[in-house]
Formats: C-alpha cells, structure tokens, sequence
C-alpha cells in the first residue's frame, strides 16, 4: 500500500529535459503542494516512444528494460506528458508479451502510472490550486492525453481555480495539432495543414495563451503561431497551475527577447 505521504518518481521526458525544464519544475511543486515525496532517477532516459512508433521493437524494449530499472520501488511513476504517460501505461507492457518474467513487472509499472493533472486530480483529489494568472487562455486536449488516459476535465477543474483566468475553449479542442511525434517528420504536408487549422481555431478565441499537457504538441503548435506572426503565447499547463510563469517566458519566446519586451 502507499505510503501516506506517497513517494513519486517524476519521469521528466526527453523533450522537457531537452527543451523545457521548467515544466519539470513546475511537476515537482505541483506534487510537493500535494504532499508527495518527489524523486527524480538519475538513470532515467527515453520512454521508448520513438522506436516503438517506428516499429523497431527490439530497440524499444532494450529502452524499456532500463525504464523498469530505474522506475522500481516507487509508490507511483508520474510524467507531465500525455504521449509518455500513454506508452508507459498501455505500450511499454506489450513488448514484453513473450517474457514471463518481465510482463508483471511492466504491468505493475503501468498500473502506478499517471500523466500529472490526472494524478493531481484522480489520484491525490486536488480541487483547486493556489495560482494566479491575468489572461485569457485556451487548452489543447493531446491525442494520447484524452484517448489514452481520458484527460479531459481535470486540466480545466483546476484551471478554473486560478485567480484572473479566463479560459476560453476552441470550436474544436480535441482535434489533432499535426505534430505526433514521427508522423510529422514522414508527413510535413499534412503536418503543417493540421497545425495550421489548429492555429485558426485558436486565433478563433480570442485568447492571449494556448495551454496544453504535452510539450510536443505545444512545441509544434508555438512553431506554427511563430512563424504565422501571432502573439498568442504558449505555455506548459503545469506552469500555469504552479504559478510559475513569471520564471521562464513562454514557449518560443528567447529570454532576451523577452527582456527586450518588459523595457519598452
């Protein structure tokens, strides 16, 4: 059984670690408020979702074989990424399918596997959140996120609890961005007219920030608004809900940029 004060170990994905650190940040003050004990495994790397969706299956197991190693002992596995979190839970599990001695403990890795808000929301009961955020903002449901996990409401429960937001959703929130990890690289074309209709449902809000759960669907999505010249920002749902957007400027947006921004 877990422990009262439930010790969680935060996968932090290859694209916040990459690209994104503060989303990590943002993930452990989320669960330290929530009273978990947060550690971060050294020896974690990739989830193993490239290789697998590119059908080099020996590749992918080889990935997911350190994953159980560096993820045993925990209370729960929780990653701040709904394409993660879906290969860990439902993918990772199937490429031990003629291990006997591998699948339970893949299962079992799966079975204490969360995306973030879910765990916050589903898991521990979170309600509310002590933030505050002056804007308008719309949210992006990530195709892993909501067919894989059912992440739907639990983003906007708690968003709603943050002072000075106003969110307000797109005609069609649920529709793919266009990026889906390799799909994008195999199909530009349809890549980027996915994520150019996606761009005119957002522009459609009126919102002055796009949020979302996965950091591949809004690093593409902040790609697009940059070069189609917009201004909406584009930002991490945990660094919304952690209070943390006065520390990094949104996605896409240099640091000097930025501080060239606050002078005029």
């Amino acid at each position: 059984m877990p422990s009262p004060r439930p010790r969680v170990a935060l996968f932090v994905t290859c694209l916040v670690d990459f690209h994104r650190p503060t989303v990590g940040f943002a993930a452990i003050r989320l669960l330290e408020q929530a009273g978990c004990q947060v550690e971060v495994p050294r020896a974690q790397t990739c989830c193993g979702q490239p290789a697998y969706n590119a059908g080099d299956r020996a590749t992918a197991r080889d990935i997911a074989e350190g994953v159980l190693d560096a993820f045993s002992g925990y209370d729960y596995v929780v990653v701040p990424s709904g394409s993660c979190g879906g290969m860990l839970k439902h993918h990772l599990p199937l490429l031990f399918d003629d291990d006997p001695n591998l699948r339970p403990r893949a299962e079992a890795l799966a079975d204490k596997t969360f995306e973030l808000i879910s765990f916050l929301a589903d898991v521990l009961g979170v309600a509310r959140v002590d933030a505050a955020y002056e804007g308008v903002v719309t949210y992006h449901d990530g195709c892993s996120g909501l067919r894989e996990l059912g992440i739907k409401k639990q983003p906007r429960l708690l968003l709603n609890t943050i002072s000075g937001l106003t969110l307000k959703e797109m005609a069609e929130p649920e529709v793919c961005c266009g990026f889906g990890g390799t799909f994008c690289v195999k199909y530009p074309e349809i890549s980027v007219r996915m994520v150019s209709d996606k761009t005119k449902d957002i522009a459609a809000t009126g919102a002055d920030t796009l949020l979302a759960g996965d950091l591949g669907c809004l690093l593409n999505m902040a790609g697009r608004l940059s070069r189609e010249g917009s201004a909406v920002k584009v930002r991490h749902v945990a660094e919304v809900l952690a209070g943390m957007t006065g520390e990094v400027p949104p996605i896409g947006v240099p640091r000097a940029a930025e501080s060239r921004s606050r002078k005029v």
